[in-house]
């Protein structure tokens, strides 16, 4: 296998700005929620922020920086427009040493760029323009690229656009047939309320290994009891990962269900990314044949490291990072 790891996603700028609780309630958006605006809607909350910092994010292309930074060979594919904005991404990608040959579009939405608010709380909100994103279609699914990977990762923000959403199907049937492995990280609780029926049958049918949170798994399966909910998840995949904050994460196969504690983090700066981070340290250790429960706690620690400053990628060697900490 060429790569370790391939993400399918949302080619996205992330701009990143502190505010405090009554900007997000003049800005009129949910605290911790992912809303998705048009370009208006976007222009319009940014002239309302401060200083900002501008860096490539997305959720399965964070993942994928992160691996990268792990030692994993790592690929993406995602879709950006030919402007300043997807250069950036594209650039940002390559000086990591990933795989990033998606063409980009010539025409139509300018790249996608997500403002992410960020608390004294450490929480933060997103508000997603997804621009040239809703242009990946099934053209842009590499399909040696994606046989010659062990695990091809999916988000589930890119289940909104309908021909993403076929993009995403092509990719898992070719990862499938060349016996290679489905991970789907749900995203978003908002994400999984909208597509609830098609996600279930996507677990159930298609995802070798699935990511959620507390909230994503319980909206999943329609319970607010956890243990019931990580008692199905057990039934769906062959790997479960619950993520649980700081209490660490909940891992499910055909063993058993079990709970990993959680690492505490130097500093809480921002929890931008924390997810996408742990799914990074889980993966790592899965292609490096390591037990799921080192996989876990790989996933806790380096999503331990992400929180402690702005932005959702590695500001370190995260391979020395493990070396010296795990």
């Amino acid at each position: 296998m060429k790569y370790d790891v391939l993400g399918i996603g949302n080619a996205i700028v992330d701009i990143l700005t502190h505010v405090d609780d009554d900007k997000l309630s003049e800005i009129d958006v949910p605290k911790g929620s992912m809303q998705l605006v048009d370009e208006v809607r976007s222009n319009s909350i940014y002239k309302k922020l401060g200083q900002c910092i501008e860096c490539s994010g997305g959720s399965a292309a964070n993942t994928i920086a992160s691996l990268a930074s792990l030692g994993c060979d790592t690929a993406f594919i995602g879709k950006v427009k030919r402007d300043q904005l997807g250069a950036v991404f594209k650039h940002d990608l390559k000086a990591i040493g990933t795989t990033f040959n998606s063409a980009p579009s010539m025409d139509g939405p300018s790249t996608a760029h997500s403002l992410v608010l960020v608390t004294p709380d450490a929480e933060r909100t997103m508000c997603t323009y997804l621009g040239a994103c809703v242009n990946l279609t099934e053209d842009d699914i590499d399909e040696d690229m994606v046989k010659q990977s062990k695990i091809i990762y999916l988000e589930g923000y890119l289940w909104d656009p309908e021909e993403a959403k076929k993009a995403f199907r092509k990719a898992i049937k070719i990862a499938h047939d060349a016996g290679n492995k489905v991970a789907l990280s749900l995203s978003d609780s908002f994400c999984v309320d909208r597509h609830h029926a098609e996600f279930v049958e996507l677990v159930k049918n298609d995802v070798d290994i699935l990511f959620g949170n507390e909230e994503e798994i319980k909206i999943l399966y329609g319970t607010d009891d956890l243990a019931e909910a990580a008692a199905k998840l057990q039934e769906d995949v062959e790997i479960g990962v619950i993520t649980c904050s700081a209490k660490g994460c909940i891992v499910t196969d055909s063993n058993g269900v079990g709970h990993i504690q959680g690492r505490n983090a130097a500093r809480l700066v921002d929890t931008t990314g924390a997810g996408d981070n742990f799914a990074a340290g889980f993966l790592y250790g899965l292609t490096k044949g390591k037990s799921l429960g080192e996989c876990g706690a790989l996933g806790n620690l380096v999503a331990s490291e992400v929180i402690t400053h702005m932005g959702a990628r590695p500001d370190i060697d995260l391979k020395r990072f493990i070396a010296e900490n795990a």
